[in-house]
């Protein structure tokens, strides 16, 4: 019973015009201002404080503490422990638990 619409006039118009619009469109990657990157660093004495005051301390406790991002505390436990300041000791699928070498 139904069928197919036939375009009017003015939608063949429109149609036409939207070729030439494809055309003329940026890439994504050239318009806009550019971001500054952003630098957040961890205060490392508090920091070391707050790992040497607690039995052990997740990523997720030292960012909430310290009032950093996640990243930043992560980034902060990984150097330490390469440093040889805290280890690694237990945890797992990225929710690891440091704790404060013993000096």
């Amino acid at each position: 019973m139904g069928g197919a619409k036939k375009p009017t006039a003015a939608s063949k118009d429109k149609s036409a015009g939207s070729k030439d619009t494809k055309k003329s469109k940026k890439d994504k990657g050239e318009s806009g201002p550019k971001k500054a990157e952003i630098t957040v660093m961890v205060n490392e004495q508090q920091a070391m404080k707050i790992i040497q005051n607690s039995k052990v301390v997740t990523v997720q406790d030292l960012a909430r503490q310290t009032g950093v991002k996640i990243s930043a505390a992560n980034a902060f436990l990984k150097n330490s422990a390469i440093k040889g300041t805290v280890k690694r000791v237990g945890g797992y699928s990225g929710h690891h638990l440091y704790q404060a070498v013993s000096s």
